[in-house]
């Protein structure tokens, strides 16, 4: 299961904290993006696709970040982040904004082991799947964990229900 192939930060973490997770490794495509087809090369391996949790990173009207932690392919409401965060608007980050903000390029953004300024909501999908398929911090690679561990990591991240189908 530990494959120590990768080191980013959320292979530290993961490893400091003790947490067992798997490398995925996704073929870049000839213009070095990852393959859109996560889906079949998960399901080759036995991983639902839904699984996957995407890091959606968006800027507040007051200039702070916030990143929506979602699995399932559901969207995010604006109209319930922009109460949740009491901001007059929300919009996405944009590419170069997601790297100067993270540290990670778009693509390969974790929900964990991010700046301490950026506030996490975790949607209440990322309970629903027993293992889950999170960003490494590296292009061309995810990682696979249990979902409970995942949930830990959040902390006292605010959780609840960000996203309409």
């Amino acid at each position: 299961m530990m494959n120590e192939s990768i080191i980013s930060p959320v292979t530290e973490l993961l490893q400091q904290q003790g947490i067992a997770y798997g490398v995925i490794e996704i073929p870049l495509s000839e213009d070095k993006k990852p393959v859109r087809n996560l889906e079949e090369l998960l399901l080759k391996q036995e991983i639902n696709p839904q699984s996957v949790v995407r890091s959606v990173l968006f800027k507040t009207a007051s200039d702070k970040y916030v990143l929506l932690a979602v699995a399932g392919g559901g969207r995010a409401d604006w109209g319930v982040l922009r109460n949740h965060l009491n901001e007059r608007k929300c919009r996405m980050a944009e590419f170069n904004e997601v790297a100067e903000a993270t540290g990670y390029v778009v693509g390969a953004v974790p929900p964990i082991a991010l700046p301490e300024d950026i506030k996490i909501l975790v949607d209440n999908s990322v309970k629903d799947y027993e293992t889950v398929v999170i960003g490494s911090g590296i292009l061309g690679f995810a990682l696979s964990l249990k979902g409970v561990d995942l949930l830990n990591l959040f902390g006292d991240a605010d959780q609840g229900l960000f996203t309409s189908v």
